[in-house]
């Protein structure tokens, strides 16, 4: 089966189709290698990539409707996993403009695409900012998510509508996946727990924000991709009897589906430093600051209908994975004392 894969060059994509490259699948990836961080680590992960026989790779931009066109003319994937995106919340607020550029008519033209060349399944990236300015948790795919508190949340949201109206036009089967704080080796240099290990090890100290005072579902890189994974294949099938009164909001009468992939723990913030700390054999030096704006106090996510639907949770404890991510970024960056 062919794969295309969009964004294969990031912290997903790349451990995406390590896997799916060892469970022999033929995987087109794409990518425009942006600088929005070091493009050097970009280019180690492809490098990776394109040692294996059954990898192909396009240095292609999702806004280049012309040549994504093109390209799924000439592939004719089976599936489609649209990993590209332009991330970041706080990034968000100042260039508001990338966010529209990458995340809309990069996801339309992706829409576009498989509407004309049908494919079997598309899953997109979708993520748990969407749930914004929500009090319950935990967050429930079932839950309401109109009040987002960035435009990054916002296109995320509207690529979840997007997705619908093209499932229910065109019969494409989608699934959007609401990603939480994901973290591990060749992971975002913009994430927080990079930057805290860079910083950490340097003696700088780091930035708190609100004080510690903050809880996050982080999620262990290999957990998203095995649940990725046991997806690909789980394409969703409309329900003609869907009712919004009485039917899960994450499904629909189209063939649409929304699911959370999150470790549904919360950490809170100061373990999470502490976890970092002890693993890194040096403790961190602290200055607390206000909530950033864009942010939220807590995430935590409900992935009852995951384990439902693919008999998978993911599970990887705050430890284990902090440990695997230090490991990793020591011997990436040479750094032993």
């Amino acid at each position: 089966m062919k794969v295309l894969i969009t964004g294969v060059a990031g912290f997903i994509g790349f451990h995406l189709s390590n896997l799916l490259l060892d469970k022999k699948y033929k995987v087109v990836g794409i990518d425009n290698l942006n600088d929005y961080y070091d493009p050097s680590l970009k280019s180690a992960r492809l490098a990776i990539l394109e040692k294996k026989d059954n990898f192909e790779f396009r240095n292609v931009d999702l806004q280049n409707k012309t040549l994504i066109d093109e390209l799924f003319e000439m592939n004719r994937p089976d599936y489609v996993i649209n990993l590209a995106a332009q991330a970041g919340v706080r990034y968000s607020i100042t260039n508001p403009y990338a966010y529209v550029d990458s995340n809309l008519i990069g996801f339309i033209n992706i829409l576009e695409a498989c509407r004309n060349n049908p494919v079997k399944h598309l899953i997109y990236a979708s993520s748990s900012s969407v749930y914004g300015g929500n009090k319950g948790t935990p967050f429930a795919t079932s839950h309401n998510v109109d009040h987002p508190v960035s435009l990054y949340a916002a296109t995320k949201k509207s690529n979840e509508l997007m997705a619908h109206t093209y499932s229910h036009l065109y019969n494409i089967p989608t699934t959007g996946l609401r990603f939480f704080t994901v973290y591990g080796p060749f992971g975002r240099p913009d994430m927080a727990y990079f930057k805290f290990t860079k910083d950490i090890l340097a003696g700088t100290p780091i930035k708190v924000f609100n004080h510690g005072k903050m809880e996050r579902d982080f999620t262990y890189i290999d957990d998203i991709i095995k649940g990725i994974y046991k997806l690909i294949n789980k394409a969703p099938v409309g329900n003609p009897d869907w009712d919004e009164r009485v039917d899960d909001i994450s499904t629909s009468f189209a063939p649409y589906k929304i699911y959370n992939i999150g470790n549904n723990n919360p950490i809170k913030l100061t373990r999470f430093i502490e976890s970092l700390e002890a693993a890194l054999g040096k403790e961190a030096q602290k200055i607390y600051l206000e909530m950033q704006p864009g942010d939220v106090l807590s995430t935590y996510a409900d992935v009852s209908d995951l384990e439902k639907d693919i008999g998978f949770k993911p599970g990887t404890n705050i430890e284990e994975g902090i440990g695997k991510f230090v490991s990793w970024y020591r011997d990436y960056y040479q750094i032993w004392d």
